[in-house]
């Protein structure tokens, strides 16, 4: 595999570079994850002048702290087209389509790649702490188009940009632990991981022997549980705040998601066996040391309360988009998901699921400030019902529409089975050794949990 730094691609994008240093102002990328990497990508094929923000040190840092997880979608959903051309012209070979990368080798035979290819336009240890309009605050209105974007780092440095396409996501911004919506009386700080933690891996001294807590319903909940299951003498206990799992479970043999139904199916037998706890009608309200443990107590709407005293928890409760470095500019976000307004009944969880939300683009992502797009996860805010690949028609859309090219902008569509890229047949699963596949992850990506030995948590 070629290191993306002496092919055709590499020359071709310095060459560009150079020409631009007096071309403009470039647009900047947030966040160098795989839809701001794939932002890029069509940057740079369109000709556009560009500079990546990445507030970590490596090339999708966010996923790097869940490497050890199997996603969902094989390569061939996982590779952005423009980034394959570029790759590929760099002397890069592909990963075997139908195969199921963990998030380590997303990073290490794509993104690492990618990201080295396009040189200094990607800086990494560049956190944005706020932007605005150059000039202009929220208020002022005459003559705002035409300002150029202010972007401002942590270290003090600031940038200007032409536009800004911010794919930030939402992995640093996990949702609380009390069921409200607020954080629970005590929670942080208190033995409390966020959801996906390596159990089988780097983490496994934390949660060998201990009794662990595992809040939330949904698949990365479901994928540390299982997990979990393959420790010895290690209680579990799960709490939702449902009266029934009968959502995480899914429908069995009946699911329209093969691999979906398989993993409800396993975690209800561990359940019903008893090798799993399950509290439902669990509200978090107040979290506590109690000698060297934790003590959790639930309060339901109606002020009956649940205890429970574990060593550890698992806040496995999802995520939701940061827009306070945005506050100074004109967002139109939908008032329960934090999208777009355009773009909230496409992807409301309600109503789809990942491989049912349509293709949508520019015209779905837009605010009123002009040139200011949230794209990839962040752009569905709360919803769980992210696709990788769906980000990157959403780039190829803006970036078309930056170029002025609308009619390739407004040209909309997504490939894919209505339901295929959500799961892996549990014979993939089986052929890779890597278990059993679960559903979206915290609007992340489909997940399954690998071992160090290789092998998935379930297998």
């Amino acid at each position: 595999m070629s290191d993306g730094c002496c092919g055709t691609a590499a020359i071709e994008i310095e060459r560009f570079t150079a020409q631009e240093q007096t071309g403009g102002l470039p647009v900047v990328v947030i966040g160098a994850g795989p839809v701001g990497l794939a932002a890029a990508a069509h940057l740079a094929e369109r000709g556009i002048h560009f500079q990546v923000l990445e507030a970590g040190g490596q090339a999708a840092s966010s996923v790097a702290q869940w490497g050890h997880v199997r996603v969902f979608s094989p390569w061939k959903f996982d590779i952005d087209a423009a980034a394959h051309r570029l790759l590929e012209a760099d002397g890069w070979t592909a990963p075997d389509p139908d195969r199921l990368p963990t998030g380590a080798e997303l990073i290490e035979d794509y993104l690492a790649p990618l990201a080295k290819l396009f040189g200094s336009r990607v800086r990494f240890g560049a956190k944005v702490s706020a932007m605005s309009r150059l000039g202009y605050d929220r208020v002022r209105t005459n003559g705002r188009d035409d300002a150029p974007f202010l972007i401002r780092l942590d270290s003090g440095e600031e940038l200007r940009a032409r536009a800004v396409i911010d794919a930030s996501g939402t992995y640093t911004s996990p949702n609380t632990l009390g069921a409200a919506g607020l954080p629970a009386h005590g929670e942080t700080g208190l033995f409390v991981d966020h959801a996906l933690p390596d159990v089988l891996g780097i983490d496994r001294d934390r949660f060998q022997g201990r009794h662990t807590l595992v809040v939330g319903a949904g698949h990365s909940a479901a994928t540390t549980l299982l997990a979990l299951a393959q420790l010895e003498d290690t209680p579990i206990t799960w709490a939702i705040r449902g009266g029934s799992a009968g959502r995480t479970y899914g429908g069995g043999d009946a699911d329209a998601l093969p691999a979906r139904g398989a993993l409800g199916t396993r975690l209800r037998a561990h359940v019903e066996s008893g090798r799993i706890r399950l509290l439902t009608g669990f509200f978090t309200h107040r979290v506590s040391t109690a000698g060297d443990g934790v003590e959790v107590v639930s309060r339901d709407p109606s002020g009956a309360e649940q205890t429970v005293l574990v060593d550890r928890i698992v806040s496995a409760t999802g995520y939701r988009p940061d827009h306070s470095i945005a506050s100074e500019l004109r967002l139109d976000l939908d008032p329960i998901l934090g999208s777009t307004r355009r773009l909230a009944p496409l992807i409301d969880p309600n109503q789809h699921s990942c491989g049912t939300v349509p293709a949508h683009g520019v015209d779905e992502l837009s605010h009123p400030e002009t040139g200011y797009y949230a794209v990839g996860v962040k752009s569905y805010g709360r919803a769980p019902t992210f696709l990788m690949a769906t980000g990157y028609e959403q780039v190829r859309s803006v970036v078309a529409a930056l170029a002025g090219d609308w009619e390739a902008a407004r040209e909309v569509r997504l490939d894919l089975p209505e339901t295929g890229v959500c799961s892996a047949t549990l014979a993939e699963a089986q052929e890779q050794r890597v278990g059993l596949a679960t559903g979206v992850s915290g609007g992340l990506l489909s997940t399954i949990p690998v071992s160090p030995e290789g092998d998935g948590c379930c297998g």
